[in-house]
């Protein structure tokens, strides 16, 4: 699949963005990186999305695991180190996004991070739930004047009105993703209803950064008209990660891509009923009935409801004629099985 180059620029138009969430299920591997990139953009989706960590810029050795899954780091820190890339492996990462026909992204966290992505050219910051409330990292990306997507999953609306204030007061489009800090997310607490909250709020991009490992949220959002969808995705849910609990697989993600797409084209056509029953009519005709005589019956019969039966096709009187009709006379003579038309009952108009 290739992503058009309109694919930011169709953002507000009724087209939803699909960000596929790498963030580190690469582990660490350059190489699985780049795999995550060719599954991403096969799955359909707009958008392949990391996260750029510093470890020296963003941590302290003494920070703590937030989940004890790795057996090779003896810290949160020597994670973090774990998994930077150098450069111009980012630079890597960026065109190879481009030669498939999608967007590089990459959450920053450190001012040196947000440097290294302005070096390398992306076309949008998303900005972590936990960094919306770092002026200093906020201020830093409003420089670069891209557009700015902000997470809501730890912040009250105070924080997220502070920030979406922030971005607007400088001109730079914002969107606001809902998002739950749950891994996974269960249904109860996806937020949903606060898409439309948002949009009114702040008269802004709106959608879900969503954590429910389903395609479900994703599918109800697009139903409602979000447009942007940031989900995690894993190659495989045997795979290694904090992140993988939370995330769909490939497989799913081109089952959700084709979903939201389908809605979509839904949403873009309302359906006219009259003009729709009006399209239908030669299969109108082969589906529904009409009045029939039963036997033989000669003109001038008076017609009873024992007379008449009710048959395919549609291409006589219709059935709820039988009252009008019961009481007539035969103006011909009818056949057995006859579809009965105006003509042949005495004083019965079309």
């Amino acid at each position: 699949m290739t992503t058009t180059p309109s694919a930011l620029e169709a953002l507000g138009s009724g087209r939803c963005l699909i960000i596929g969430e790498v963030a580190l299920t690469h582990d660490g591997s350059l190489g699985l990186a780049h795999a995550f990139i060719d599954a991403i953009a096969g799955a359909g989706a707009d958008a392949v999305k990391f996260q750029t960590h510093i470890a020296a810029a963003e941590s302290t050795p003494s920070e703590p695991f937030r989940v004890p899954f790795s057996r090779q780091d003896a810290s949160r820190y020597d994670y973090w180190r774990r998994m930077e890339f150098t450069e111009d492996e980012w630079r890597g990462l960026a065109a190879h996004c481009r030669e498939r026909g999608v967007l590089f992204i990459s959450s920053p966290f450190s001012l040196e991070a947000v440097a290294l992505l302005e070096r390398v050219g992306q076309p949008l910051w998303k900005i972590a739930s936990g960094e919306v409330s770092n002026v200093r990292l906020l201020d830093r990306v409003l420089e670069t004047r891209a557009p700015v997507v902000l997470s809501t999953g730890m912040s009250p609306l105070a924080e997220t009105d502070a920030a979406v204030a922030r971005v607007t007061s400088r001109g730079v489009p914002v969107g606001v993703l809902q998002c739950t800090t749950a891994y996974p997310c269960p249904p109860q607490r996806i937020g949903l209803n606060l898409l439309p909250v948002y949009r009114e709020r702040y008269g802004c991009w709106v959608g879900l950064s969503d954590h429910s490992a389903t395609i479900y949220p994703g599918l109800a959002g697009a139903a409602i008209g979000m447009d942007i969808l940031e989900l995690h995705v894993t190659l495989s849910r045997e795979m290694f990660g904090p992140d993988v609990v939370a995330s769909v697989t490939t497989a799913e993600l081109r089952q959700l891509v084709d979903g939201i797409r389908f809605i979509e084209t839904m949403r873009a056509h309302p359906l006219d009923k009259d003009e729709s029953a009006a399209e239908t009519a030669p299969l109108r005709r082969l589906f529904t009935r009409s009045l029939v005589a039963m036997q033989a019956l000669p003109a001038g019969t008076v017609l009873t409801r024992a007379h008449l039966a009710i048959k395919k096709p549609g291409t006589g009187l219709t059935p709820e004629r039988l009252d009008e009709v019961v009481g007539r006379r035969l103006a011909r003579a009818v056949a057995p099985d006859q579809v009965l038309v105006a003509d042949d009952v005495e004083g019965l108009s079309e």
